[in-house]
Order: C-alpha cells, then structure tokens, then sequence
C-alpha cells in the first residue's frame, strides 16, 4: 500500500511544491523592486484570483472522485463523460470570467483597504492575469481527471513547464525589459495558456484511445448531471468558504498597515509551501479512495487511510523541524528587507504549529473527495470556519496580528476533528 501512495504522492508532491516556490519567486521579484508596496500588491493580486478560482476547485476535486470511482468500477464511458463535462464547463466559466472582469474588478479593489499606490499596482496585475482564466480552469478538469486515472506523472510534467515558463518569462520583463507588476502578470497569463495546451497533448497522445466510448446520449444524463451538480454544489460552499477565510485573512492584515501586510504576506507563504506538500499525500488518498469506493473494497480503504495517515504526521515533524531551524533562510530568499523580516520574527512561531495542528484537515479533504463525501466535507468547513470569524472578532481587538493568527490556527483543528468524527460515516465504514 506504501507503493501505492508514493507512486501517487510524489509526482503530485512535486508538483505542488513548485506552486508554493512560485508563489516566494514572484513575491521575492517583488520584493526587489524597492518598495513593501509591490510584496503586498503581489500578496493582494494572487489572494483575488485565489478568491476566484478556488470557488471552482470542484472542476478539480469532482472530476477526480468521480473519474476514479468510474476506473474503479470499469465503466470507461462515464470515465469519458466526467472528463467532458468538467472541461466544458471549466472553459465555459473561464470566458464568462474574462466577460464579466470590470465588475468583478471593481469589488475586488474595494475589498482593498490598503493606500492608492498599492490599489493601483492590484488592479493593474488583475487586469492582465485575468485573461488566463479558461486555460487555469481548463487545467483544472484536465489535473483532476489525471488524477482520477491514476496518473499523477502527467500533472507534474505540465505543473513544472508552467511554474518554470512563470518564472522564467516574469524574470526577462521585469529584470530584462524594465517592466514592474505588469512583467510578473504577464508571465503569469503567458505560462498558464502554453501549459493548458501541453495538458491538451498529452491527453490527445496517451488518451484519445478512450474516444470510442464517448456515447452522446449519455454525457449529460440528467441522473448524472443531478449528481455531478449536487456533490460540486456542496464542494463550492466548502471552498466558497476556505477563500473566505484565506481572503479574509489577507484583507484583514491590509487594514493593520503596509508593514504587517508584507509581514503575513510572507508567513502565509510557509503555510502554503506546508499546504502544497501535504496535498501530494491528499491527492494520492483522493485517487485510491475513489478507486477503492468504486470497486467496493473497503478493507484496502481502510488499510489505505491508516498508512497515509502515518506518512502524513511524518512529514509534518519535519515540516516542523524545518521551520524551527530554516526560517531566517526562508525569509532571506523572499526579501531583502531586513526591518520587514525583523517583524515577522515576532510573529514566527505561528508557522510552527501550521503543520502538526493543519495536516488532518488536508488528508481528510483528499479522501472525503475520492468518495464524493461532499455533504459531510462541506459541513466540517461550515463549522471551521464559524470558528474562525468568531475567534477573530473576540480575539484581534485584544491580541491584533496574533489573534489573526490564532484564529487561523483554530480554523486548521477544526477543520481536521470534525472530518476525522464523521469520517466512519461519511465513508460507510462499519467498523
């Protein structure tokens, strides 16, 4: 079962590290241009498109779960009508995006509590970067599916093009011809387009055998669709509300000042780099839960959440080891701002506890996925983030940046108890 998992975990651990790596490249560009404004620009620009496009992270997670219990139970038509479904409507959206910008901009920039200079610096990276939205929702479905299949190599290959074609293309219009904000966007858009068209080839060159069990009369199956829409409806209120928080988060540090934005700006991206990590482990439990639910196998299930499990606490300590002894290095890669890496030691030993405390919460997002245990996913974010609202309204008029924290931390605990109290449910174990 180890075998299992790590085939699966680490092309997907690979993958999702470089998201979290780009994340600290483009913030440390940022944080060379001369100002703490450009850091917390980069830090307001991203959390936006995060508010927009995790809202439609079910064209990820239920093309997985769904596609994977289909392999699972060998119905390779409906494997077929699950990859169709999701990347038409993950295209379909993404249009809809680029038509709807002005007004979607607009809300954005007064959610914005910072000054000018950095509203500003928002919208214009906003307006560029927003014309990727078919190709990111494109690879959504595209990921997912993968995924579902059992072949996270694919995901890793066009992860790794698009974060190095990102990182690459950000540094020669910033440092090669002058640009600013709008070299890092443009990097961005230019990246993910070429990416959506290597995942088509991909697909086109390992897949497009499946063609022929392409039936037409049954891709939009009202059943199906019924069902596709019911779990999607109640992954959209789960990640609806895990933005909320994360966009909250970083709104909320906006309007405690420049400095302590470009403080938590950089800290949140320990959690991200933890996050990234965690979920190669969750997507592995994704892919073999709906393989496993599919075909109806609950003791290779169960013998499966065990061992992920145990991998999963293993690499939280040393996570944990990581941050306690590496955090100055971290911070020197992202900024050469000595006064802005003095703050965020005062608030350090928060990033400490991200791992033990929040791991349960990935792995068990990862497996409820796979067995399209969506009501009970969405009820365990329902009651976090409850948590996390009244924690911060108690406790930042008191402890300011450190009841934010606090309050993100109790977000990641009980987000974890609540999934691990109903999982026998949710996962029809009887024992």
């Amino acid at each position: 079962m180890d075998k299992k998992i790590f085939r699966l975990a680490l092309p997907n651990i690979i993958t999702n590290i470089t998201v979290p790596l780009l994340g600290m490249i483009d913030i440390a560009i940022a944080g060379r241009l001369g100002s703490a404004v450009y850091i917390g620009a980069i830090a307001l620009g991203a959390t936006i498109f995060n508010m927009i496009y995790w809202n439609f992270g079910f064209l990820r997670m239920s093309s997985s779960g769904f596609a994977s219990q289909a392999l699972g139970a060998r119905n390779f038509t409906e494997v077929m009508n699950v990859f169709i479904r999701s990347l038409a409507i993950g295209l379909g959206v993404g249009v809809l995006i680029i038509l709807l910008q002005y007004p979607i901009g607009l809300l954005a920039s007064g959610l914005i509590q910072s000054g000018p200079e950095s509203t500003e610096h928002v919208m214009t990276y906003f307006h560029i970067v927003i014309w990727g939205a078919p190709a990111v929702l494109g690879l959504y479905a595209f990921n997912g599916w993968f995924i579902g299949m059992q072949n996270a190599r694919i995901p890793m290959i066009v992860a790794i093009l698009n974060n190095l074609l990102n990182i690459a293309l950000s540094f020669l219009f910033v440092f090669g011809f002058g640009m600013k904000i709008e070299g890092i966007a443009l990097g961005t858009t230019l990246s993910q387009t070429i990416s959506l068209a290597v995942a088509a080839g991909f697909w086109w060159k390992y897949y497009r055998r499946l063609r022929k069990y392409i039936r037409k009369e049954t891709i939009w199956d009202k059943q199906a669709i019924r069902e596709y829409f019911r779990v999607n409806g109640d992954i959209f209120v789960r990640t609806f509300l895990l933005t909320l928080v994360t966009t909250f988060f970083t709104f909320a540090s906006s309007g405690m000042g420049e400095i302590i934005l470009a403080v938590n700006a950089l800290l949140m991206q320990f959690f991200m780099l933890f996050s990234y990590f965690m979920d190669g482990f969750a997507y592995a439990a994704e892919a073999l839960t709906g393989r496993f639910y599919g075909a109806k196998n609950r003791e290779y299930l169960q013998w499966m959440i065990r061992r992920v499990f145990f991998w999963g606490l293993m690499v939280s300590l040393v996570a944990v080891v990581i941050y306690m002894l590496f955090s100055d290095p971290i911070l020197l890669i992202m900024t050469n701002d000595l006064a802005i890496i003095e703050h965020a030691k005062d608030f350090m030993f928060w990033t400490v506890l991200i791992p033990i405390i929040g791991f349960a919460a990935f792995l068990w997002d990862g497996i409820f996925i796979g067995a399209t245990a969506s009501a009970e996913m969405r009820n365990a974010m329902i009651v976090s983030s409850a948590s996390f609202f009244v924690c911060y309204f108690i406790t930042t008029p008191l402890w300011g940046n450190n009841g934010l924290w606090f309050s993100f931390i109790l977000y990641l605990f009980v987000r974890g108890a609540t999934q691990t109290l109903w999982a026998k449910k949710a996962l029809k174990i009887k024992n």
